[in-house]
């Protein structure tokens, strides 16, 4: 018999009475991370029988604008980071990097 690991990533979402996030919670008890208070969460999950994506996007009513763009960015450098791990194509990870770049500079971002 196989010895399997497991772990857990739980998401806790207290909604206002119009079902909007007021407040979101994430537990990874392996990365030592407990009722973690965040202001957005990005989800994407790959369903390989439908070879589609599956998402979950939800920010507390108080994200402040500026703070999302900044999560929007630093999310997109993640993504191309991933990608390039993920298939080695270091041509299209470098375009993906230009976009970031192009992105935080239409935005403000860049100091």
């Amino acid at each position: 018999m196989s010895n399997t690991n497991k772990s857990e990533i739980n998401f806790l979402v207290e909604l206002d009475e119009n079902r909007i996030p007021e407040k979101l919670y994430w537990t990874a008890k392996d990365g030592g991370i407990e009722l973690e208070e965040s202001k957005a969460i990005m989800l994407s999950v790959w369903d390989s029988k439908a070879k589609e994506s599956m998402r979950i996007d939800l920010w507390t009513k108080d994200m402040p604008v500026d703070e999302m763009k900044i999560f929007f960015h630093q999310t997109l450098v993640a993504m191309s980071d991933t990608f390039h791990r993920a298939t080695g194509d270091e041509k299209m990870s470098a375009t993906m990097k230009d976009f970031c770049e192009y992105f935080a500079e239409k935005l403000d971002l860049t100091k």
